[in-house]
């Protein structure tokens, strides 16, 4: 038994325009057929998608908190001119350049229109290969205790534990990196950014919130409806959710 990353779940009070800010920003395209905006690579939604990681913004009426997400993306760039171009594409479409305490860096960190912060990455060879976006990263106290849960709950590959940092990837090597950052302060807000997990065909969510559970997770609410899902927290408080086998 194990999860598969299936989205990057995005909150937002206009799930539309958010949508269609990401999909500019990534190259990809925005649908929305149904309550949420889902974005993803041309040819319609797939989930899971082979290679890459969707984004889904869901509407949500409460406006983000003036805290840092404590969940972010880390755009991939080939070079320095690309880097720039795509900073300043992104701030044309509404993105702001935020101040984090970032200090003196070689990335660019930027917000989305709804104040959700992103990097743009100066060029990595490790990046090359996964797409527009290339890290989930996650900010926690403890990377090494982030790696032994994470590990467990998911069928991604655990590359690199430290005690500053944990990398994982899918067990295929493609699509983003999901990186767990130490990082000083606490989570003082519900997470707008977040990740979405499904189990494999014939498996059972059920058994698989049981699993999470006794790895140290704990239980937020039940969805309703034709999808439901079970919200759930990691043992640093991170929220994701359980969504039903496809």
């Amino acid at each position: 038994m194990a999860l598969r990353p299936v989205h990057v779940n995005i909150k937002a009070r206009d799930h539309s325009a958010v949508g269609r800010f990401w999909a500019e920003a990534l190259g990809w395209s925005a649908y929305s057929a149904g309550p949420t905006t889902y974005v993803g690579p041309a040819g319609g939604p797939v989930r899971p998608d082979p290679v890459f990681l969707g984004l889904d913004v869901v509407p949500v009426p409460e406006p983000r908190t003036a805290a840092k997400n404590r969940v972010h993306l880390d755009l991939a760039t080939a070079s320095a001119a690309h880097q720039a171009e795509l900073v300043a594409r992104l701030e044309a479409l509404g993105a702001k350049r935020v101040q984090v305490g970032q200090g003196e860096v070689p990335w660019t960190v930027l917000a989305d229109p709804e104040g959700n912060e992103f990097c743009v990455l100066e060029p990595r060879e490790i990046h090359r290969d996964t797409g527009p976006v290339a890290v989930v990263l996650v900010d926690c106290a403890d990377p090494r205790a982030m790696a032994r849960f994470w590990d467990e709950a998911l069928d991604w590959t655990l590359h690199e534990v430290t005690d500053d940092h944990a990398v994982l990837r899918s067990a295929g090597g493609t699509g983003p990196y999901l990186e767990f950052l130490r990082t000083p302060g606490a989570k003082t807000a519900p997470d707008r950014v977040r990740l979405d997990l499904l189990p494999y065909p014939g498996d059972d969510r059920e058994a698989e919130v049981a699993r999470l559970r006794d790895l140290g997770a704990g239980v937020l609410g039940i969805g309703r409806g034709d999808a439901p899902w079970t919200c759930m927290t990691d043992p640093e408080g991170h929220e994701f959710r359980v969504l039903a086998p496809a």
